[in-house]
Parts: structure tokens; C-alpha cells; sequence
């Protein structure tokens, strides 16, 4: 079997399908051929070959052929190698292949007995994306049109973007904002007109944002006002070890983590079941919220 460091090695278009196999064979039960070929258009053959090499390489424990069931199933000792153990990449599948289904035939799995709720598709042109991409990659300074609460009418702004966001609803890219002199989270979907890259470089780069270098830790309990057996439930609701959710982020993302977990750190509701988790560290956090 090849050396575990050798799988971040594994060319990316094999990687997709064996977490592939992984994900279904784990969530679903039952892998065959035909996921691997409907999913990626390959033959029968190709689909059995890349099935062995994966048991042959990589994981030879992860799975057994079971003939009643004309597939393969997971073992005792399945082992994850190329996902995680958590129910996203399976669920997340099941997002993909419900989002393909009106155009192709798509996978046989269970995404009829699921729905997902899409967050709106905030608008962000190739034209806004493409500048922006290219001055985070190569530390350059930009010139942009953008709109605000405050600038509605739109103003010229120059950035130095490093790093794009997405915060579960929308995406934002962190930029070091020269009229402000300091680092902010700029919305895509308000840049106006084709941002232009300047030539020159930056020195205000990632490195130089202390907002995005802290790494802090959010933690969340239930709220004390619950009865033992509620806080209990909202500990396995959300995964809590001791009663705390700790959750290693930077300090410029602290904000949008709480929004991301319904938290209004302004106001604490009325009724305890309503609140059902609040932040216990929040006066370590107040400097990296947004008031």
C-alpha cells in the first residue's frame, strides 16, 4: 500500500473520485460502477479500475464486495483517507447532484428525499471577479468603483486586496482600504463598473492584516437558563465537548461566525428556548465586532 503522505499527491481529477467512492460507500452503503460513471462520464472499465486501485493503493480494509447486494460496502474497519467522517461531503453531494438533476441523469442517490434551501445568488461579474483574483495573487494594488450605506451614489476606492470570503450567505473580499487606512471586508456584489489593476505592488499584503493573523476562539454554551435535560440536547445539537463549542477562527472573521450561528451579541431573548446558545467569552471578542 502507498504511504499516507503520498495522497496529497494523487492526481486531482483520481482524488474527486475516490472521494467519491469513500462518500458513497460510507453514507449511502452500497458502491458501484455505476456512480463513477454517471458522475464523471467514464466507462465501466475505468470506473472498476479506479475502484481497485483505490482498494489496491490505498485503502485494501475500507472495502468488501458483497454479492447479494451487487456492490461494494464498507467494512468494520473502514478509514476515511480522502474525506472527513462528518455527514457534509455527503451531504453536500446530495446539494450537487439536486442542483444537476433537471439537465443530467445524475447520481442514484437519495437527493429526492432531500431539499436544500438556496441562499440567494448574490450577483458577482466575471468582470468585478477577474481584477480581484489577479491582485490577490500577485499583491497589486486596484482601483474600484464601490457603493455603501454611506456612499450609495458609489465612490472610487483604492484596495489591495488578499483574500476571498465566503461567509455561508455572500462573499466579501479583504482588502486594505486606503482611504480608511485599514483592513475591511468589501461585499462583491457592490463593486460597480470593471475594477482596474494597478502595476504597482502593495506592501499592505496579507501578512501585514492583524485582523486576519489573530486567531481567536469563540466559545458557545447553551444559555444557563435552560433545565439540564434541554442544555443537554443543545450540547448534542451542536457537537459540545464539556458544554462549550469552541471555535478556532481569526479575528476578522468573528463576526461572521456569529452570524453564521443566528447570534445577536445586542440584545439576549426574552425566552431561553428562543436564545438557546450564547457566547461566554464575548467581552474577549467586542474589539473584533462591528458596533
Amino acid at each position: 500500500m502507498k504511504r499516507k503522505q503520498e495522497i496529497t499527491s494523487v492526481r486531482w481529477d483520481l482524488a474527486l473520485r475516490y472521494r467519491l467512492i469513500e462518500t458513497v460507500a460510507w453514507w449511502e452503503g452500497r458502491l458501484t460502477t455505476g456512480h463513477l460513471m454517471q458522475s464523471f462520464g467514464i466507462s465501466r472499465q475505468q470506473a472498476s479500475k479506479d475502484i481497485n486501485s483505490y482498494i489496491t493503493d490505498y485503502a485494501p480494509k475500507n472495502l468488501e464486495y458483497d454479492k447479494h447486494l451487487k456492490g461494494y460496502v464498507p467494512s468494520r474497519h473502514f478509514k476515511p483517507l480522502f474525506i472527513d467522517d462528518s455527514a457534509s461531503a455527503y451531504l453536500h453531494l446530495l446539494n450537487q447532484n439536486h442542483d444537476r438533476s433537471p439537465y443530467v441523469e445524475g447520481l442514484a442517490l437519495a437527493y429526492a428525499h432531500t431539499e436544500v434551501l438556496d441562499v440567494p445568488d448574490r450577483s458577482v461579474r466575471p468582470e468585478v471577479l477577474r481584477p480581484l483574483l489577479k491582485a490577490c495573487r500577485d499583491g497589486l494594488r486596484l482601483e474600484c468603483e464601490y457603493v455603501s450605506f454611506t456612499t450609495p451614489d458609489g465612490e472610487t476606492r483604492l484596495i489591495a486586496p488578499h483574500t476571498l470570503i465566503f461567509t455561508g450567505m455572500r462573499w466579501h473580499v479583504r482588502a486594505y482600504c486606503e482611504k480608511n487606512r485599514d483592513y475591511r471586508d468589501f461585499v462583491l456584489s457592490r463593486f460597480r463598473g470593471e475594477p482596474e489593476v494597478m502595476d504597482d505592488e502593495t506592501e499592505n499584503i496579507r501578512e501585514q492584516d492583524p485582523g486576519w493573523n489573530s486567531q481567536v476562539q469563540v466559545i458557545i454554551e447553551p444559555d444557563s437558563r435552560l433545565k439540564p435535560e434541554q442544555r443537554a440536547i443543545i450540547e448534542a445539537d451542536y457537537g459540545m465537548r464539556n458544554g462549550q463549542l469552541v471555535i478556532e477562527t481569526r479575528g476578522a472573521l468573528v463576526q461572521y461566525v456569529l452570524q453564521r450561528y443566528q447570534i445577536d451579541t445586542t440584545k439576549v431573548h426574552a425566552k431561553a428556548t428562543a436564545q438557546q446558545i450564547v457566547v461566554v467569552n464575548l467581552d474577549e471578542l467586542q474589539g473584533w465586532l462591528y458596533h
